[in-house]
């Protein structure tokens, strides 16, 4: 990577509250919500932004956001509590079950409560192809 490389910096998801989408992201998340201006708030993704902005009218994201984590057991934990696991298969599996995946990735999906995807990943397992 050079000075002229594009880095990403922030990720942004569309929820119809943004109380409740702060409320929801900081506890799965175990971060601050910080709000900002124009009904968004971000929350510090590891040195990428997760913007969630309130809309008219929200669109799910098309795929899930991944997120590594040191603690998938903690998050899954959180996860059941918020009632947001995954019901779909991932390979024939259940996505919300913390499971080693076909490409060796131990994770688990869960869904916000406007349908955005998410997934977590045990940091040692990540795949990066």
């Amino acid at each position: 990577m050079t000075s002229t490389t594009p880095r990403l910096f922030r990720l942004n998801v569309e929820v119809g509250d943004i109380d409740r989408a702060a409320s929801f992201y900081g506890e799965l998340l175990g971060l601050e919500a910080r709000p900002q201006m124009g009904s968004r708030v971000y929350l510090d993704a590891g040195g990428v932004t997760l913007q969630v902005v309130q809309v008219p009218e929200p669109h799910p994201a098309a795929k899930a956001l991944y997120f590594a984590t040191t603690d998938l057991d903690t998050l899954h934990a959180r996860a059941a509590a918020l009632d947001c696991l995954s019901g779909e298969l991932v390979h024939g599996t259940p996505a919300g079950a913390p499971t080693v995946r076909p490409w060796g990735e131990r994770s688990f999906y869960v869904e916000d409560p406007w349908g955005n995807p998410l997934c977590f990943v045990d940091e040692g397992t990540i795949y990066a192809g």
